[in-house]
């Protein structure tokens, strides 16, 4: 596989060959690809990442016989505007529509799967895909990760032999709040709780509900994985298992603390990534885009903001990794008017900083406002957990948990994830940490301006505006229709 650096010669050699060489020298060059996107999962509960709860053994070999990244985070903790960030390459920011849940990702932001499908790549996708949100209002007349297939075993029967192929497999979360606990091969006991949750029942319900669907997932692309073995393809496909955000409990998504944000990461190329490489730098989803176009020897866009991982994952060195920056705009439609909870953060090795722009709003939505699906709080989805917050808000031993959860929020959020690496404790309001609040501040704004967010250049910021194209229809109060 060509270097960044030698890729342009070859391109150019390729533009100016006859059109039969050119075809000839994709097929012998091109790898397939597969990309295997999980549902509200966080980085700790893989057994290679260090969760010991369950088995993943196809994530672990894909770890085991690829490369593992220890520190890979999504572009915005909401499913819609992370699967933009992803397909487009680009942060949320630059994405207009595409920047909220239940949104629509214009046309004109170009997206990966249609640069593949032009050089020549079968494409489909099965499960989620670019979702939740409208298709058609965006202007496009099918998904952004291509057509739909019934599963991957469907596409890869149908496939053109002499064609690489791309496939998306989107897992799809079914919200399993009031189900029956199905507590099969799962040691719960350990589990190790993170501080911002109490250790009862409720939560370990839904503990026992999230490492089924993990196990799941994983045993689905051990069955993708067979598959490409079989067909003798498993060594020149390039396969990659992450998941579009963090866990779907209280002060997980659509936060940005690493339960929202932290992703586990792995790639396996055959020969082209040797076995055990593990890679701590900085990285996001949204560099899948370049990877993936880098991996098929094709140009990345001048648009995208997304950084190829196959020097990382090869063990070369890359510079500038030292950090990432993530951000939300509205979630839910969970406060009056549509309004969301907008944010920024940036996430260096030792701390995390969050500027929240609207602190006056409840972060994890307004406390009378009911969500037509997940009630009151519409930010946090339904879960055993956060109706146990709820009830018992008033308790002595749960108000704190109820607070960081369900609490409003200052401008300005530092943690140390040494001291904190769970960030439970806001330092920015510590005179000692005066300086390092400077630097990031600077450092995050400095980077925003760069990139083109509208809340640092002086363009509107939208999102509160831009049309929520639910199902349901959205309450402007407790109990009333809107009109």
């Amino acid at each position: 596989m060509p270097t960044l650096i030698q890729a342009p010669s070859r391109r150019l050699l390729l533009a100016t060959a006859p059109a039969f060489i050119r075809r000839l020298g994709a097929r012998g060059d091109q790898p397939n690809i597969l990309l295997c996107l999980g549902d509200n999962f966080s980085w700790p509960h893989m057994a290679a990442t260090g969760n010991n709860c369950i088995a993943t053994p196809h994530f672990d070999r894909i770890a085991r016989e690829g490369a593992l990244f220890t520190h890979a985070f999504c572009c915005a903790p909401s499913c819609t505007p992370s699967r933009a960030s992803i397909l487009t390459g680009q942060d949320i920011w630059r994405l207009e529509e595409g920047g909220n849940l239940w949104g629509h990702l214009p046309a004109r932001f170009q997206v990966f799967p249609d640069i593949l499908e032009k050089a020549g790549y079968h494409i489909g996708y099965e499960g989620k895909g670019y979702a939740p949100g409208s298709v058609e209002a965006g202007g496009r007349t099918r998904n952004p990760c291509g057509p739909r297939f019934d599963s991957f075993a469907d596409f890869f029967t149908s496939r053109p032999k002499d064609k690489p192929f791309f496939f998306w497999h989107g897992n799809q979360h079914r919200n399993a709040f009031g189900k029956p606990v199905d507590r099969t091969g799962i040691q719960l006991d350990r589990l190790e709780i993170p501080p911002f949750l109490p250790d009862c029942d409720a939560l370990r319900t839904d503990f026992y509900h999230y490492f089924q669907r993990l196990r799941e997932l994983d045993a689905t692309v051990g069955s993708m994985l067979a598959v490409l073995e079989q067909a003798g393809q498993l060594e020149n496909t390039l396969v990659v298992f992450t998941a579009d955000n963090g866990m779907d409990f209280p002060r997980g998504y659509p936060n940005l603390y690493d339960f929202g944000t932290g992703e586990f990461l792995a790639l396996r190329w055959g020969a082209r990534i040797k076995p055990g490489r593990v890679a701590g730098d900085l990285v996001q989803l949204k560099d899948l885009a370049a990877t993936f176009l880098d991996a098929a020897g094709l140009p990345v866009p001048a648009a995208m903001t997304a950084r190829t991982l196959l020097p990382l994952a090869q063990g070369r060195r890359q510079p500038a990794r030292d950090f990432v920056v993530t951000a939300r705009e509205r979630h839910a439609w969970s406060r009056p008017a549509g309004l969301g909870y907008p944010m920024r953060a940036i996430r260096t090795a030792t701390h995390l900083y969050i500027r929240n722009y609207e602190p006056s709003r409840n972060p994890a939505g307004h406390p009378t406002f009911s969500h037509p699906t997940q009630g009151v709080y519409g930010d946090i989805d339904r879960c055993e957990t956060k109706w146990h917050l709820h009830r018992n808000r008033d308790e002595p031993g749960i108000r704190p948990y109820f607070d960081l959860c369900f609490g409003p929020r200052p401008a300005e959020e530092l943690y140390s994830l040494a001291r904190d690496p769970a960030q439970v404790k806001n330092l920015a309001a510590e005179p000692g940490e005066r300086r390092m609040l400077t630097t990031l501040r600077n450092r995050l704004t400095r980077h925003l301006e760069t990139t083109g967010d509208p809340r640092h250049t002086g363009r509107p910021a939208l999102w509160d505006s831009y049309p929520y194209h639910a199902p349901y229809r959205p309450t402007l109060g407790p109990g009333t229709p809107a009109p």
